[in-house]
Order: structure tokens, then C-alpha cells, then sequence
């Protein structure tokens, strides 16, 4: 059994000895309240209707921890259809994975765009290194 090791909380930087999670029992503990607070607003059937921003307003939990308790499955959004989350790109609310459609469009293109660059540049590469052979094979020859 490991005793675990000193590790500072990621959210109020307090050292302490770090087993499972990376937040101290304390920060732990004021995070199980804010969930608690989210779901109990969010099991009244008058508030299933409500967007992140509502949520937080009237919970007092940041829309970043609401984010993260949907991401960990903690909170559900199949019963409340206008709970989504920011992008991580451009804030868009979207309901699953990091980034929109768009972003997402956006960064498969770019990614494109630079492999086919790294193409061209390794396809240049190989015909100077091409050239370079030929060009010594004939001051070989040539001597």
C-alpha cells in the first residue's frame, strides 16, 4: 500500500499528502458541496431548463467546476437540455468532447495544411539529398 506524497492542492496550493486525488481533503470537501448545491438545483424540475450561466449564478459554483463535474459524468445533460459547456477554443456552448464543430473543423485544417508542408519539405529535402549523391558520383567519376 502506498503512503502517498507531498504534493501541492492544484486549487488552493496548500501542501499536503496527495494519495488519490490533486486537491487537499479540504478543497475536496468544498468541492462535494458545490456538486451537491448543482444537483439540487438541477433535480427541481423548474431549473432543468437552465444553461451553465444560470447554474452558476445561482449556486454560486464557477462555470469552470460545473464544466468539470459535467466532463467527469458527475452531472448529467440528458435531463436538461440547455446545459452545455463553453469550448475550449472559442466559448461556443457545445454538450460533449473539448472544442465545436467548428474549432474542430479548424484544427483538422491547419493540421492538414502543416502535413502537407512537412510533405513538400521532406520531399525537398530528399531530391537536394538527391542531387548532393548525384553531384558527388560525378566528381567521383570525373577524377
Amino acid at each position: 500500500m502506498s503512503l502517498g506524497k507531498l504534493a501541492n492542492c492544484s486549487r488552493c496550493d496548500t501542501l499536503f499528502v496527495q494519495v488519490v486525488r490533486d486537491i487537499c481533503p479540504k478543497c475536496n470537501q468544498e468541492v462535494e458541496q458545490e456538486y451537491e448545491k448543482c444537483a439540487r438545483f438541477l433535480r427541481k424540475r423548474e431549473n432543468r431548463g437552465s444553461n451553465i450561466h444560470v447554474v452558476s449564478e445561482e449556486t454560486g459554483v464557477s462555470v469552470k467546476q460545473i464544466t468539470k463535474f459535467i466532463k467527469e459524468g458527475r452531472i448529467s445533460i440528458e435531463g436538461n437540455p440547455n446545459l452545455g459547456y463553453p469550448c475550449e477554443v472559442c466559448g461556443f456552448m457545445i454538450r460533449t468532447g473539448n472544442m465545436c464543430e467548428s474549432c474542430m473543423k479548424g484544427l483538422k485544417h491547419e493540421i492538414n495544411q502543416q502535413l502537407d508542408v512537412d510533405q513538400r519539405l521532406e520531399a525537398d529535402s530528399r531530391a537536394r539529398l538527391a542531387e548532393a549523391a548525384a553531384y558527388r558520383r560525378k566528381q567521383n567519376s570525373d577524377e
